[in-house]
C-alpha cells in the first residue's frame, strides 16, 4: 500500500501555520508499514487541489487530504475532489439535517454577540458531497470528512484542525487503509543516538552498510540530524515483532561498530539522561560554569526529575570580570589568552568544581554571535572539564547562528563529560 498526503491551505503555503498534520500522518503511516513517498502543500484553488489529487492517484493507491473542509468560501477541498473524480457536488439531505441539529446544540453567537437561533446557511456547504462519495463522521467538530473513490484508488479528506484530523484518521481512515492493504506488516524502528559527530561523518561511517541493505529494501536506514546530534533510524517490516528484530539486529550491530563511542544511546535516551546515569554509577556529582550559553547547560541538566542527586549547580559568569571574581580564573590567564580560550575554559571548570564542591566541573566559553569577540570568529567554543584525574579541554568551531551555536555548544559539553565518564 502506497499513500500520498496533500495538505490544503494558503495559510500553510505562506507559513502562517506549520504543517504538523503531515508530520503526524507520516509517523502513523510508517508505524503500520504503509509507504508515504510524497507529501505536498497546495493553496486554496480548486484546479490545483484537483491536479494534486490526480497526480497522487496516478502513482499511489490512496491520497489523504487535510484542510479545506470548513464552511467558508476558501474551503475548496470538496470542489477539488469532485473535479478530480469528474462528478458533481450533491447536497446530502440527511447530513444537512445532522449539521443543523449540531449547530443548534452548539448555541453559537452571531456577529452582534447575541445568540443565533439559526445557523448561517453557508455552514451547510459541508453537506455537499462529490457524487458517489461517503461522509466520514467527525466526533470532535462539525466538518464531515470524505471518502471518495477515484479510478482505481481512493481519496480521504480530513479536517485541518489537528485534533479533529487525528481522531478521524484513527477511527475511519486507518482501518480502511489496512483493510485495503490486506495483512498489515509490523514495523519496528531502532534509533541509535549519536553526539560529537556531524551527520556527514555518520553517513560516511555507515556507507558500506547502507550500500548493502538498500537493494534489499528492508530494513531501511535514515539519518536524522537536529540540535547538534544525529539519529540513525533503522526500520524493518515483518510479519511480527520478533522477525523485525531479527532483521534489525545485524544492521544495528554494524552501525554500533562503525560509529563506536559516538553512539550514546538508543530510542528515547537523552544525552543528559545518559550523563546523569553515568554520574550515579560512579557516585559522582557535576557543577557547571557557563558563559556563552547563559544557563542553557544547567537548564538541560535539570530537565528531568531526580537530577538533584548528581547535579550540584551552576554559575553563569557572562561578563569577563565575573570569571575572575566568581570562578577564580587568574587575571593573568584572562590577560594573556582572553575570555574565549581553552586556558580560560580549563580555569572555569576547576573554579566551579572547587566552589560548588562537585566531583566534576564542566565549563563553556566562546563566541555565539553575531559578532566576533577578541578577534575570535563566531562559532568558536572552548570547553573545560575538571575532575579527579585532572583537567581536559575541547575546542570546536560551530557552524550556526547565535541560537544554534548556543544549543550545539551544550551538546558538545554534555558529550565531553559523557565520553570521559564512559572511559573505564
Amino acid at each position: 500500500m502506497q499513500v500520498e498526503v496533500v495538505a490544503v491551505g494558503d495559510e500553510l503555503l505562506y507559513g502562517d501555520i506549520i504543517n504538523g498534520n503531515a508530520a503526524w500522518l507520516g509517523r502513523e503511516l510508517a508505524d503500520v508499514g504503509i509507504r508515504l513517498d510524497t507529501s505536498v502543500v497546495v493553496g486554496d484553488d480548486i484546479g490545483r487541489i484537483a491536479a494534486a489529487v490526480t497526480t497522487a492517484l496516478g502513482r499511489a493507491d490512496a491520497v489523504i487530504l487535510t484542510g479545506g473542509l470548513g464552511p467558508t468560501q476558501d474551503d475548496l477541498t470538496r470542489e477539488g475532489l469532485a473535479r478530480a473524480a469528474g462528478v458533481e457536488l450533491v447536497r446530502d439531505d440527511f447530513l444537512e439535517q445532522l449539521l443543523r441539529r449540531r449547530f443548534g446544540e452548539l448555541g453559537r453567537t452571531g456577529a452582534t454577540g447575541a445568540p443565533e437561533r439559526r445557523a448561517p446557511e453557508m455552514n451547510f456547504r459541508q453537506a455537499d458531497l462529490p457524487l458517489g462519495s461517503e461522509a466520514l463522521p467527525n466526533a470532535r467538530g462539525t466538518a464531515p470528512g470524505l471518502r471518495v473513490p477515484i479510478a482505481t484508488g481512493v481519496a480521504y479528506a480530513l479536517p485541518g484542525v489537528p485534533h479533529e484530523m487525528t481522531e478521524m484518521f484513527t477511527a475511519s481512515v486507518l482501518p480502511d487503509l489496512l483493510r485495503r492493504a490486506g495483512e498489515p506488516a509490523v514495523v519496528v524502528h531502532r534509533v541509535l543516538r549519536t553526539a560529537g559527530i556531524w551527520e556527514s561523518a555518520v553517513a560516511e561511517a555507515l556507507a558500506p552498510e547502507v550500500s548493502r541493505v538498500t537493494p534489499l529494501g528492508n530494513p531501511t536506514i535514515a539519518f536524522l540530524a537536529s540540535g547538534g546530534q544525529t539519529r540513525v533510524k533503522i526500520s524493518a517490516r515483518a510479519r511480527d515483532r520478533a522477525e523485525a528484530e531479527t532483521i534489525i539486529a545485524p544492521v544495528e550491530r554494524a552501525a554500533r561498530e562503525a560509529l563506536g563511542s559516538a553512539v550514546y544511546g538508543s530510542n528515547d535516551d537523552s544525552l543528559e539522561g545518559v550523563v546523569h546515569g553515568l554520574l550515579r554509577a560512579r557516585g559522582a556529582t557535576l557543577a557547571v560554569a557557563e558563559s556563552l550559553t547563559g544557563g542553557l547547560l544547567a537548564g538541560r541538566l535539570t530537565d528531568g526529575a531526580g537530577s538533584s542527586a548528581t547535579f550540584r549547580g551552576g554559575v553563569v559568569a557572562y561578563a569577563t570580570d565575573l570569571k575572575e571574581s566568581l570562578l577564580g580564573v587568574d587575571g593573568a590567564v584572562l590577560g594573556a589568552h582572553g575570555a574565549v580560550s581553552a586556558q580560560t575554559a580549563a580555569a572555569m571548570a576547576s573554579g566551579v568544581r572547587d566552589r560548588l564542591g562537585a566531583t566534576y566541573g564542566l565549563s563553556l566559553t566562546g563566541v555565539a554571535g553575531p559578532d566576533e569577540q577578541e578577534g575570535k570568529p563566531v562559532g568558536t567554543v572552548h570547553l573545560g572539564l575538571a575532575g579527579p584525574a585532572g583537567v581536559t579541554t575541547r575546542s570546536v568551531r560551530l557552524p550556526g547562528d547565535r541560537p544554534r551555536n548556543r544549543a550545539y555548544a551544550v551538546v558538545q559539553a554534555l558529550d565531553l563529560i559523557r565520553r570521559t565518564l564512559s572511559t573505564p
